[in-house]
C-alpha cells in the first residue's frame, strides 16, 4: 500500500512536470513571433534610418565612403537634365564634366565633401569639371542653412561667391550674421551693400527656388549631385566621382 502511495505521488510530481514543460513550450512558441517582430523593428530603427533615399527612384545608390558600384548594364544609367539656372558656377564653360550639386551649408555631410573630394577632383581634372552650386537647405533639421545661402548669393553680387562658399565650410566663424559680417570684411567686400543686401532678404526667393525645384524633382538629402545628369546621392568618396568622371571622358556610358 505504502508503494502504490509512493508510485502515485511519483506519477503526480511527472505529470506535473510534464504539464509544466507543456506550458512553457507554449509560451515560448507564443514568444518568438513576438520577438521576431521586436528584432525587425529595431534593426529598421536602428539601420533603417541610415538609409538615403536617392533622389529620381531609378538611381541606384552607394553607400557613403564605398566605392561606388558600375551599373550592371550601360542602358540602366538614366540621365536628367537638370539646368544650372542662374546659380554660381566654378570652372571653365566648355569643361567636359559638369556637376550639379544641390546642397546645404549646415550639412556636416556636404562640409565633408567640399572640404575633402572638392579640391582632389580639381587637382586630378584640371580644366575638365566645372561646379555648379544650387542651394538645398534641410530647414527642418538646420535653421542656419537658408541665411547662410542668402549671405553667400549676397556676396556674389560682388563677384565674391565661391570664396564666401570656402569661408562658410570652413566653419571657422558661427553660422549667424556676425559670422557672415566676419567673413565679408575678411573678403573685403562692400559692407554697406552685403549688410543692405542681407537685410532685404532679397537672396531669399533664390534660395527657396532652388529648393522647390529640387524637391519637385525628388531630391530628398544633402549632398545630391549629377554629374553630366548621373544622379549621385550622398558624400561619395574621390574614388566613386573618379570611377564615374573616367567613365564619361571615355565615352562608356552612353
Amino acid at each position: 500500500m505504502e508503494q502504490d502511495t509512493q508510485k502515485e505521488m511519483e506519477e503526480d510530481v511527472q505529470t506535473e512536470s510534464a504539464t509544466l514543460t507543456f506550458k512553457r513550450s507554449h509560451i515560448y512558441t507564443a514568444l518568438l513571433p513576438l520577438a521576431f517582430v521586436t528584432g525587425l523593428a529595431v534593426g529598421f530603427i536602428f539601420w533603417g534610418r541610415s538609409a538615403t533615399t536617392p533622389a529620381p527612384q531609378t538611381v541606384v545608390q552607394v553607400v557613403e565612403e564605398e566605392p561606388a558600384a558600375q551599373p550592371e548594364q550601360a542602358n540602366a544609367v538614366q540621365r536628367y537634365p537638370i539646368p544650372e539656372d542662374d546659380d554660381p558656377v566654378y570652372g571653365p564653360e566648355d569643361a567636359p564634366i559638369t556637376i550639379i550639386e544641390f546642397s546645404d551649408f549646415e550639412c556636416p555631410y556636404c562640409r565633408k565633401w567640399h572640404l575633402e573630394v572638392w579640391p582632389a577632383l580639381q587637382e586630378a581634372y584640371p580644366g575638365q569639371i566645372r561646379l555648379v552650386y544650387r542651394d538645398f537647405p534641410l530647414t527642418n533639421i538646420h535653421a542656419n542653412a537658408t541665411p547662410a545661402a542668402a549671405a553667400a548669393n549676397c556676396a556674389g553680387e560682388q563677384d565674391q561667391y565661391w570664396a564666401f562658399n570656402e569661408a562658410l565650410f570652413s566653419m571657422r566663424q558661427e553660422l549667424n550674421p556676425e559670422g557672415y559680417q566676419a567673413y565679408a570684411e575678411e573678403l573685403g567686400l562692400d559692407m554697406e551693400a552685403f549688410t543692405e543686401c542681407l537685410e532685404s532678404g532679397r537672396q531669399n526667393a533664390e534660395v527657396v527656388a532652388d529648393f522647390e525645384y529640387a524637391a519637385n524633382l525628388g531630391v530628398s538629402s544633402t549632398p545630391t549631385f549629377f554629374v553630366n545628369g548621373i544622379p549621385v546621392v550622398g558624400a561619395q568618396p574621390f574614388a566613386a566621382f573618379a570611377q564615374l568622371i573616367n567613365q564619361e571622358l571615355a565615352g562608356e556610358i552612353p
